[in-house]
């Protein structure tokens, strides 16, 4: 079939490119420009950067297979970078890369592989697409230490449907590389691309305020009390969970950022003790399977690097929220990724949400 593979640069893509190409498909290479070229050149180790542009190239060259470059800049600037800078802008930790995947990547590259007249998206990515009866499933990779379902949790159904993974069933990247070098892509041994792309040096903090100036405005710290333990210069700087760099004296123990109170700028802190919570609420939710009416039994996923642990999911359908009560307490970080598992296979994903903001009771209340 005629196929659009999404060719980052990197040794996965083109690996994934070469694959297709090896199976009999007729392979069409295309790779997003998320940058200005000046500014991308500079971006040593980045994703869709100045040099991986030209790698992809040459991948595609040695493969004789046709490839395009996008401009996307204005679209990744948009949908991702600026939801970054607003996210921190509201006292949440954001989570870009499955921004990126649910919106540049495979909402732009599907339109575009219709277009093309393709039959389906190939991509780079570490996860499995199982025919299940009711169609596509999305499961863990076979490697979990390279297991990107969670940063696919977004993905639609349709997209699903639409979508390969060829690498999932990789054992793991020393077996990736392999292949390229078996194939002669020129990156078989380059080095993997940094989390956030777009943060220069990781200082995310000057990032997020060049956008969003009132993440740099000074604020108080202070206990769950309310009492005042000293000040900062900017809610930019923290994320929930953190224990360093708090700049408070005189503690009698380490204290970290249980919460953060944007439209009052304040830091909230505590004892370790203080982090853990048993209920999370989230929202945006992508279902890939039919939601449920009554609560399930499931393992979830709060962040990338984690194993999913247990807990009792429940659908508030007139809301648009899902609420889990947790079978052990976890740190709970607004912003970030809250993805549902059922064993390998992925149920749903969202983004979770802070209960006290959203007026939300927690699971358990609610019961």
């Amino acid at each position: 079939m005629r196929v659009l593979v999404a060719m980052s640069g990197g040794v996965d893509s083109s690996v994934v490119a070469g694959l297709m190409k090896q199976a009999g498909h007729e392979v069409i290479g295309a790779t997003l420009q998320l940058y200005d070229h000046g500014a991308a050149i500079q971006k040593k180790g980045a994703c869709c950067a100045g040099q991986d542009i030209h790698d992809a190239r040459r991948v595609a060259d040695t493969l004789d297979i046709p490839h395009y470059v996008l401009d996307r800049e204005q679209r990744f600037r948009n949908a991702v970078i600026a939801d970054f800078a607003d996210s921190y802008a509201r006292g949440e930790t954001p989570i870009p890369c499955i921004r990126c995947n649910q919106t540049v990547k495979f909402q732009d590259l599907v339109e575009l592989a219709r277009d093309l007249g393709c039959e389906a998206l190939a991509t780079g990515h570490y996860a499995r697409r199982v025919e299940g009866a009711a169609g596509a499933e999305l499961h863990r990779a076979a490697d979990p230490a390279r297991d990107q379902s969670y940063f696919l949790a977004m993905t639609t159904r349709a997209q699903l449907d639409f979508s390969r993974f060829p690498l999932g069933d990789m054992p793991d990247k020393a077996a990736v590389r392999a292949v390229a070098a078996r194939l002669g892509l020129a990156v078989a041994d380059k080095p993997d691309s940094q989390d956030i792309c777009f943060v220069p040096d990781g200082h995310y903090a000057a990032t997020v305020a060049k956008l969003r100036p009132e993440t740099a405005e000074p604020g108080e710290i202070v206990d769950a009390g309310g009492q005042v333990l000293g000040t900062h210069g900017g809610i930019g700087r923290y994320t929930v969970g953190q224990g360093r760099g708090l700049g408070i004296g005189g503690a009698s123990e380490r204290l970290f950022v249980t919460a953060l109170d944007a439209p009052r700028r304040r830091v909230v802190v505590g004892p370790r003790a203080a982090l853990p919570r048993a209920d999370v609420v989230a929202g945006e939710v992508n279902w890939l399977i039919p939601p449920p009416d009554a609560p399930i039994r499931v393992q979830a996923k709060l962040r990338g690097r984690e194993a999913p642990r247990g807990a009792t999911a429940s659908w508030d359908a007139a809301r648009g929220l899902l609420r889990l009560d947790l079978d052990e307490p976890n740190v709970v970080a607004p912003g970030q990724a809250c993805v549902l598992y059922d064993g390998d296979r992925v149920l749903a994903g969202g983004f979770i949400r802070a209960a006290a903001a959203e007026g939300v009771d927690s699971p358990g209340a609610r019961a």
